[in-house]
Formats: structure tokens, C-alpha cells, sequence
């Protein structure tokens, strides 16, 4: 495999490119702007990215804000605290359920300890005596038995609403860790997963990451139209899902990029992999069923490297990338495993930056 070898250049601070990005359009940096700025940075959404940059560098809060509206439909902030504060109503609830018990339940025995004393007692052992103790207690039992139920009944419901809040806010993780195009997990949980790959050093030998990039997509995209592209982005993404196994993490990075990460594989296999999503691609008819326009063919660039090749996840999405850049160097529709002294001249122009 052929590999482009240009001179090293040091790769950019996302954060600190997101940073300069809003302080070029006189942003306030505070946390829903920097949401807003590294959405449209890692390019899931390119309308949202079209939108922002046409702001340009006049932009006022309440049209940002109006931005975000439109984009993000939920605050995660009001979401979390909606869901503690149910939770804490829940659990307050339950503790009162339970002192009742708990109280109940002392009187109850101090009742057992009485009538227990009274019939005892030499004093007392008239037949009248015996038969009110055994009614009170008949009584009683039937009291706490059924305070008991009721308990039960209200231990079960918090419990179940409980529940419920948990499967909201499990709901809430995976629709705000999904890519609502490609229906792929979306750039923020690909951060997470690949932060993960590293926390067990004996995986990494076997563990590797996958960039694959669409090639020529700009040109598609000028010529036929965004919403085509955006059919294309998400036909592929499923031949891609379709095509490795059900525990295979794959995600949207950005733009026309599509990241893989694999676990318990030898990097021969994972190559094996790779080629198999990139032949099944470029055999993919991508045709409208109406007009009959053929858009294709479509094809991708893949670049992979091994965990075991890296120290961290920067390093690790760094020397991919570069295994990327030299698959796109050499021709594109191919695949590069990454390999020692490999360099990349990393050079990216992000439409964010135009006034």
C-alpha cells in the first residue's frame, strides 16, 4: 500500500479552534454558545453549520439562542434537574412510607409485650380476660397486616416511578448520543467510547479505530443538492452498520465521516473488514427511484490503526486520521493501515471561520 509522506504539522486544538471561532464573532463564551459552536464545528449537521455561518460576525445572543432552539430540543440542565427533582419527591415519599412502617410496627410489638405480660400474670388468668386480649390482638394483627399491604402497595408504585425516571433520562442519553440523520451514534458518544478504549490496556492489541470519508462529497453535495446528500450520508451509514458485527460501535464523526471502533480483532482482520465495507459501497447502487439520476458511484477512503499504536484517544484519532489522509492521497476508494513514520500535512478549512 502506497503512503504519502509530507511534513509533520502539529494538530489543532479542537477547543481552542472552537474558542478563537466565537471570539472572532464576538460570542459571549458561555456553555449553550460552546454547544452550539462545537456542533456546527464537527459538522453533524450541516444545516446547522450553514445557518451559523451566515450569521457572520454580527451575530446577537437572542439569534443564537434562537439557533439552539431550533436544533437542540431538549436542555440537557432542565432535563437532569427535572429528573432529580422527581426522584428526591420519590425517595422523600418512600422514607415517609417507611417511618410509617417502621412506626406502626413498634406500637404494634408494644402491644404484643402487653398482652403478653397481662396474660402471664397470675393476677389475671380470668377466662374474660384471655378472650379480650385474643380480640385485641386478633384485631391488631388485622390492622398491621393491612398497613403492611398498603406499604407494600406504595413501596411498589415510588419504586415503578422511579424506574420510569430512569428509563426517561437512559432515553434521553441515547437520543442525545444520536446522530438524527444516519441514526448512528452522533460525536459526542464516539468521544466517550473511544476515551473508553483505553481503560483496558489488554484490549488495545486487538482494539482499532476506522475513519472512513466519503470521497468527493463537497462535489455531490454542489451538484445534486444538500437534501441528496443527506440520502447518501445515510444510505451509507447503513451499508456500513450492515456490514460489520451487532457490537461494532459505529458513529457519524462529522460531516462525511464515518468512525468504527472494533474489539478482538487482528489488524489483518480489521483490514479484511474495512475492504469488505469499502467493495460493498462501491457496488451500492445510489439512484433516485423517480427520476432514475444516478448518483453514483460512491465510494470511501479508510484509514485504521491499532490502540496498541497509541497512547491516549487523541493520538489514537490523530494517527487514523493520518492513515485516512493517506488513503485519500493515493487515489482514494482504498484502504490504509497506519504504520510508524507515517506524517500528514493536517490542514482543514471549516466553513465556521467564514464571515
Amino acid at each position: 500500500m502506497n503512503t504519502a509522506v509530507a511534513p509533520k504539522v502539529q494538530v489543532p486544538d479542537v477547543a481552542g479552534q472552537i474558542t478563537y471561532a466565537m471570539r472572532s464573532m464576538g460570542v459571549a463564551p458561555i456553555p449553550r454558545n460552546y454547544e452550539l459552536f462545537y456542533e456546527a464545528y464537527i459538522g453533524s449537521n450541516p444545516a446547522l453549520t450553514r445557518e451559523l455561518a451566515a450569521l457572520g460576525a454580527q451575530a446577537t445572543q437572542a439569534e443564537l439562542d434562537a439557533l439552539g432552539a431550533q436544533y437542540f430540543t431538549s436542555n440537557p440542565a432542565r432535563v437532569v434537574d427535572d429528573a432529580h427533582s422527581r426522584i428526591s419527591g420519590e425517595l422523600d415519599g418512600l422514607l415517609r412510607v417507611l417511618r410509617q412502617e417502621q412506626s406502626s410496627l413498634e406500637s404494634y410489638t408494644r402491644l404484643l409485650g402487653e398482652t403478653h405480660k397481662r396474660i402471664t400474670s397470675k393476677s389475671n388468668a380470668s377466662v374474660e380476660l384471655i378472650e379480650n386480649a385474643i380480640e385485641l390482638l386478633s384485631q391488631a394483627t388485622g390492622d398491621t397486616m393491612a398497613h403492611g399491604e398498603r406499604t407494600v402497595e406504595d413501596v411498589v408504585q415510588r419504586s415503578q416511578e422511579m424506574d420510569q425516571v430512569r428509563k426517561e433520562l437512559d432515553e434521553y442519553k441515547r437520543i442525545a448520543n444520536t446522530d438524527s440523520l444516519t441514526r448512528l451514534s452522533n460525536r459526542r458518544a464516539f468521544d466517550e467510547r473511544l476515551a473508553a478504549v483505553f481503560n483496558n490496556p489488554g484490549m488495545r492489541p486487538v482494539t482499532a479505530l476506522l475513519l472512513a470519508d466519503i470521497d468527493n462529497f463537497k462535489k455531490i453535495n454542489d451538484t445534486y443538492g444538500h437534501p441528496v446528500g443527506d440520502k447518501i450520508l445515510a444510505t451509507v451509514a447503513s451499508v456500513i452498520r450492515s456490514n460489520v458485527r451487532r457490537d461494532v460501535f459505529v458513529a457519524r464523526a462529522g460531516g462525511e465521516e464515518f468512525a468504527l471502533i472494533i474489539d478482538g480483532n487482528t489488524p489483518e482482520e480489521i483490514t479484511a473488514i474495512a475492504e469488505r465495507i469499502r467493495r460493498t459501497l462501491e457496488t451500492t447502487p445510489f439512484k433516485n427511484s423517480r427520476t432514475r439520476v444516478n448518483y453514483g458511484p460512491i465510494t470511501v477512503s479508510i484509514g485504521i490503526c491499532m490502540a496498541s499504536s497509541a497512547e491516549d484517544a487523541g493520538e489514537l484519532y490523530s494517527k487514523t486520521d493520518i492513515a485516512l489522509y493517506g488513503a485519500k492521497n493515493a487515489g482514494r476508494n482504498c484502504t490504509i493501515l497506519y504504520q510508524d513514520g507515517m506524517q500528514k500535512d493536517f490542514t482543514k478549512s471549516w466553513l465556521i471561520y467564514k464571515s
